[in-house]
């Protein structure tokens, strides 16, 4: 099939959670079928609740700077699914995406006519066999991971991976991955595998026991980064942080990253710290060499910025952990400039707490709706919360939402348009598309090249 039929037949399987289902004899028996792509090339896994994207962006950029060839795969993507395959920092080709998604639907097909599937592989399962696929033919040096959810069932934990990664555990997606914090950490922990040295950034005590305690199952070194490194002379420019940085008696100086928030020095640190586990694995990785990674690293679509007067900014923040961190973001950055903030939220998520976050941040607040099925409607938001907001507007379509927005703002204003990746994704495609224009004529290279 061609990339078009190939998207089409993706679409049919229904959106990201439909049919999720957490159990790997799906994808090992795709993958055995496909003569087990993922076993010709080293990985890296990297499982959590936030930080988990822009830490595999991290490391990946840090591999790419050492001359590796590497793979990246991530989720979910904001406008084009090629975003969630990569191979130098660059997205699988239509023609690519066609040819391997093609050969993993005729696998599949076969093995479902013999029946050695009980049924049709989800969404994600699909997509994963396809980015190990496309790794193999690449053929790349070495592949980064992201999780999708969860880890322990999660359809890229079928890997030995060199090194695993946990960022920080919060509560999300309490319906599949459990209702505690001790529950997802479990979940979590399912990345670490025997033997395999594991990074974490977690500091909830009860998370920190559970993968303490998987770790010491199975006798995998834990290196914890909050008590292992120390960070020091931390300063800040536009949002942007640079930091020194001391781990096993070495000086790393003057760190920065392209990635704002200073939640990003904590993402940072978990991606150096992986890369120096590599590097004592025998992998060319000095220290000058993560440097450069870091600073080169992208990630759309958290705290982006694609508009300067006013500034308009995009972040996903969905679930409460993103919504605090957007919110002690604001307090450090955006205090003293009037902000409007357009919200849109999937019903499943726990939009109570997030508006908790992020509504106070705004004088404004416009509702909107992202075209997905799971997505809730303005007045079922409204209907979630406790006290209302003062001003609020409820504009369905997310273009027409952020115009307004725009339009009336002042030019050392901010809009913040935060809730959901789906409402990011679908502003970035405007944009793209020229459908949605932020600035004048003087300004729109400038955001076409950022985008």
């Amino acid at each position: 099939m061609n990339y078009s039929e190939a998207l089409e037949s993706l679409a049919k399987l229904g959106h990201e959670l439909r049919g999720v289902k957490f159990d790997l004899n799906a994808i090992r028996t795709i993958l055995a079928a496909l003569e087990h792509p993922q076993k010709r090339y080293p990985t890296a896994i990297i499982a959590g609740t936030n930080g988990k994207g822009s830490t595999s962006a991290m490391l990946a950029s840090i591999l790419q700077q050492s001359g590796m060839r590497t793979g990246l795969y991530t989720s979910p993507h904001l406008v084009r699914v090629n975003e969630r395959i990569r191979v130098g920092g660059e997205e699988i080709s239509d023609d690519e995406f066609a040819r391997s998604f093609t050969e993993v639907w005729s696998a599949v097909e076969e093995l479902l006519a013999a029946k050695s599937l009980a049924a049709r592989p989800s969404f994600f399962e699909y997509l994963t066999a396809v980015a190990f696929l496309h790794f193999a033919r690449s053929p790349v040096e070495f592949a980064v991971l992201e999780v999708g959810m969860g880890g322990r069932l999660d359809a890229t934990n079928v890997t030995e991976p060199r090194v695993a990664v946990i960022t920080n555990i919060a509560l999300d997606h309490q319906q599949y991955l459990g209702t505690t914090i001790r529950a997802i950490a479990g979940e979590k922990a399912g990345v670490i595998k025997p033997g395999c040295p594991v990074v974490s950034t977690c500091e909830n005590p009860e998370a920190v026991e559970v993968i303490r305690r998987r770790a010491s199952e199975l006798g995998a070194p834990l290196i914890e980064t909050w008590s292992h490194g120390d960070v020091s002379n931390v300063s800040r420019l536009n949002g942007h942080y640079q930091f020194d940085l001391s781990m096993d008696g070495e000086s790393l100086p003057a760190l920065s990253t392209s990635l704002p928030g200073r939640f990003q020095i904590k993402n940072s640190v978990a991606a150096v710290t992986a890369a120096r586990v590599l590097a004592k694995q025998g992998l060319k990785i000095s220290n000058d060499i993560i440097a450069d990674g870091l600073r080169q690293a992208r990630w759309p679509g958290r705290l982006e910025v694609v508009c300067d007067r006013p500034m308009v900014v995009l972040d996903g923040a969905h679930n409460p952990a993103a919504a605090k961190a957007i919110a002690a973001h604001a307090a450090e950055q955006w205090t003293g400039r009037r902000l409007t903030l357009v919200y849109a939220s999937m019903r499943d998520k726990a939009i109570r707490e997030i508006t908790e976050s992020l509504f106070p941040l705004a004088e404004r607040i416009i509702l909107t709706h992202p075209d997905q099925s799971r997505a809730a409607e303005p007045l079922e938001i409204l209907d979630t919360l406790g006290a209302k907001p003062e001003d609020v507007t409820l504009e369905r379509d997310p273009v027409a939402a952020l115009e307004r927005a725009v339009r009336e703002s002042g030019p050392e204003d901010v809009v913040l348009a935060a809730g959901s990746l789906f409402l990011v994704g679908e502003i970035k495609k405007a944009l793209l598309a020229g459908t949605l224009e932020l600035a004048g004529p003087s300004l729109r290279a400038a955001i076409a090249a950022r985008l």
